[in-house]
């Protein structure tokens, strides 16, 4: 049997603190170039894990974000 090679697993460096609970400000959907960090190059929120925040300010970011794609301030979907 051959072996199989391991393998890479990609690292990010992840924050040591909330950026959200270092500045003192809440996440706020109409601040929608600030929200741009918290996004992929296909327009999904990145997680706790990648972003550093707590999980009191990701609730809140998810939701600011949900609000400014609705009002047309983020995309949905990725732009071309």
């Amino acid at each position: 049997m051959k072996s199989k090679k391991p393998q890479t697993v990609r690292r990010f460096k992840t924050p040591e603190k909330c950026p959200f609970c270092t500045a003192k400000k809440d996440p706020d959907y109409k601040d929608y170039k600030r929200l741009e960090k918290f996004l992929s190059d296909r327009a999904k929120i990145f997680g706790t894990a990648r972003t550093g925040t707590c999980a009191k300010h990701q609730r809140m970011l998810t939701r600011a974000v949900k609000r400014a794609r609705h009002l047309g301030l983020l995309p949905f979907t990725p732009t071309l």
